[in-house]
């Protein structure tokens, strides 16, 4: 493993989390949505298994084993209803793009792109999800201790 891949890899590890969660939640999501969003809520959640599966190979090839999904997530709150599922959709993809800003700061080249690129997907998805965006996508939950608590990856 170069002195680069072992750079990167706890952020690509930290990304795969993040993913594997989201892909968990979105499950829970698509239980609660109703149908006017239940395409949204599906595409996210092939975004996010895209996602999952892309990080994964990225985790080989820089000499590590991927980590394993959990077998179930803590949510952040009661997801009893589908305008708790549009705000647990917007937790997701805020926590999402907090682990991707992590990757584009310690990745390079093309891997920065990649991750630039899926931060600035799951800022889109939370802005659509919410309705209004934020400043910073991705540092969101540094600002915002309780935020952070609510992130995907924390169970």
């Amino acid at each position: 493993m170069t002195d680069e891949q072992a750079a990167v890899l706890p952020a690509l590890q930290a990304a795969l989390r993040a993913e594997h969660a989201a892909v968990y939640g979105y499950g829970v999501v698509g239980g609660r949505i109703g149908a006017g969003r239940r395409g949204e809520a599906r595409a996210a959640y092939d975004a996010h298994r895209a996602g999952r599966d892309a990080l994964a190979r990225a985790v080989r090839d820089a000499g590590g084993t991927p980590e394993a999904a959990e077998a179930a997530y803590a949510l952040p709150f009661e997801v009893a209803d589908e305008a708790a599922a549009v705000r647990l959709a917007a937790v997701l993809e805020d926590g999402v793009a907090a682990v991707y800003s992590d990757l584009v700061r310690a990745a390079e080249g093309d891997r920065r792109g990649e991750a630039a690129g899926a931060l600035r997907a799951a800022a889109v998805r939370a802005v659509r999800w919410r309705g209004s965006s934020v400043a910073f996508p991705g540092l969101t939950e540094r600002a915002a201790p309780a935020a952070a608590s609510a992130s995907p990856g924390h169970s």
